[in-house]
């Protein structure tokens, strides 16, 4: 259909898709470089939010090291980054009691002094005022939805997504039709399971070699806390309760700014039981006597989620492919153990712009950026994940009472010797593939939310000021219709009712039988639909520019 349309184009030198660190900072250093050697370069970035940060999510404590190389001055150009980690707590949580571990035990790279708590979505907005300070063309409400190709089968940009089309496809009489975006080379940055870095994967086979990508899901909710239970710069982990040993996750805390506390919950996406609900397991474990006594009396302000890649060092794919590469988050780059991958991915976002604007300066266009692959093996994002390899499979084969305390004793050898008694090893299965038959399993029994620490689905998604025109295609696309009721509903309870954090996915009983039905304009962009469905049956593409949530201080 895209074909059929005749569109505008601009070209650009460069075009990145996704207004988050990583895109940002691949901007900024173009445009650096560029004046640095007195060059034009012209870049764009292209942001899906109604802004840049609506759709940017994490928890996020912050380590410094991509920041200080990229702007170097950042306190005195005012970067939202004022809140230094003071102190640093892990606790194993038991159903009414907390054991916590000691900070001499923890390998020294888990350690979060020197680093800051912040919300990565006012950063973004911040180094998106940089980027337009330097030049960088900034468009967010502009989703990139179609991939352009040129005759040699090389990528030359993107379309950006039609306006006004109905939910039946007919255009309204508001219809625009999107945007070809053509740049020499095209950088993705889209985050965990970007829509059209799915496509570029299997296109390529940037996966081929490599164990498959793993993800968990994270949601957080933005508390502002009574003044005498606020702890400025403190940060607290937990593992353990409510989930069971063999699945992996935990909560996390982090007081920041004026009374704020960053509350949230990651649930590996690679757990067994159709039953388990992370939403509901958040909701639960807010009322652990530890969590609730720093909670009471708060104001609960803000929700959302977002899948976070956890495959790490083994899953990182091909980064290059002629006409652009991969960076950030899309490909993977989070530390599991530390929780963080905003530094590693601001680090590649700047490498790959280093190798773009060589490239550029030797009159090259539309081959691969192979120098980008390069300097990441040398970069400290590649030592930053190699050393904690083996974190997510001891953990995922051996569960939490074993798997971690091995996991740090191996954190131990790399930091120190450079070393792992394991080697490398596998994750095995897809997430997709690890549910078991619901038949297999036992069906939770979630407590009901009390309005005061717990809440449900639908008052949480408006928290996230969720928009989406409600005419308007959907989204959520089915591979198979059918499938949902005939395969998942038998097989696995239909999971998605419970894995998806807002309520978007229902099984609604009538008379004829059972009917699947899908609340789009419900959803937070998360992407865990696209990874946990069973049957691979759902796909995630772009809805219309600017719909999603619209987050503030997340």
């Amino acid at each position: 259909m895209a074909e059929a349309v005749e569109r505008e184009s601009m070209e650009y030198d460069v075009v990145v898709v996704g207004g988050g660190p990583a895109g940002l900072s691949a901007a900024i250093r173009l445009k650096q470089l560029a004046a640095e050697a007195g060059r034009e370069v012209s870049v764009c970035v292209l942001e899906k939010g109604s802004e840049v940060g609506a759709h940017i999510l994490s928890g996020a404590v912050i380590d410094p090291i991509a920041i200080d190389e990229l702007i170097p001055d950042w306190k005195e150009k005012g970067a939202p980054i004022d809140t230094p980690v003071t102190a640093d707590k892990f606790y194993f949580l038991g159903p009414a009691g907390a054991v916590r571990l000691p900070n001499f035990a923890m390998p020294p790279l888990m350690s979060n002094h020197g680093n800051y708590i912040i919300s990565l979505g006012n950063l973004c907005r911040w180094l998106a005022a940089q980027a337009e300070s330097l030049g960088v063309e900034v468009y967010p409400g502009f989703p990139a939805a179609d991939i352009l190709y040129g005759d040699k089968g090389e990528v030359r940009g993107v379309i950006t997504g039609d306006l006004g089309v109905a939910r039946d496809g007919h255009h309204k009489d508001s219809y625009t039709p999107g945007i070809n975006l053509i740049g020499k080379y095209t950088l993705f940055a889209e985050g965990a399971r970007g829509s059209l870095t799915k496509r570029l994967g299997a296109k390529f086979a940037l996966h081929e070699g490599r164990e498959p990508q793993k993800f968990g899901i994270g949601l957080k909710e933005l508390w502002e806390l009574k003044p005498e239970q606020h702890r400025r710069g403190m940060v607290m982990h937990t593992m353990g309760w409510p989930l069971d040993n063999a699945t992996g996750g935990g909560v996390f805390l982090y007081h920041w700014g004026e009374n704020f506390c960053s509350v949230g919950f990651v649930v590996h996406l690679n757990y067994s039981n159709p039953y388990l609900s992370p939403f509901d397991e958040f909701q639960r474990v807010k009322h652990h006597p530890l969590i609730a006594e720093m909670l009471k009396g708060g104001k609960r302000i803000g929700y959302g989620a977002r899948a976070l890649t956890e495959g790490g060092f083994q899953s990182v794919p091909k980064l290059t492919f002629p006409g652009g590469a991969l960076i950030g988050c899309g490909a993977g780059f989070m530390n599991v153990p530390r929780i963080k991958g905003s530094h590693n991915a601001m680090k590649t976002g700047m490498l790959a712009a280093e190798a773009a604007f060589a490239a550029l300066g030797a009159g090259r266009a539309g081959d691969e950026l192979v120098d980008y692959e390069a300097a990441y093996r040398k970069s400290h994002v590649y030592k930053d994940l190699k050393r904690v390899r083996n974190v997510k499979p001891l953990w995922s084969r051996l569960g939490t009472i074993v798997g971690v305390p091995l996991a740090a004793i191996d954190m131990w050898t790399n930091q120190l010797f450079g070393f792992s008694v394991f080697g490398t090893l596998k994750h095995g299965k897809a997430d997709f593939a690890t549910l078991k038959p619901a038949s297999q399993c036992q069906p939770i029994a979630y407590p009901r939310p009390d309005g005061v620490l717990s809440f449900d689905k639908l008052s949480s998604v408006f928290l996230s000021n969720t928009n989406h025109e409600e005419d308007q295609p959907v989204h959520l696309l089915l591979k198979d219709p059918s499938i949902p009721i005939r395969v998942n509903l038998p097989e696995y309870a239909e999971p998605a009712q419970r894995y998806c954090p807002a309520g978007v996915y229902e099984v609604v009983q009538e008379a004829q039988g059972p009917r699947f039905q899908i609340n789009a304009q419900n959803c937070v962009h998360c992407k865990t639909c696209d990874i946990k469905d069973p049957a691979q049956n759902i796909t995630w593409v772009t809805p219309e520019g600017g719909g999603g949530p619209n987050y503030s201080n997340m």
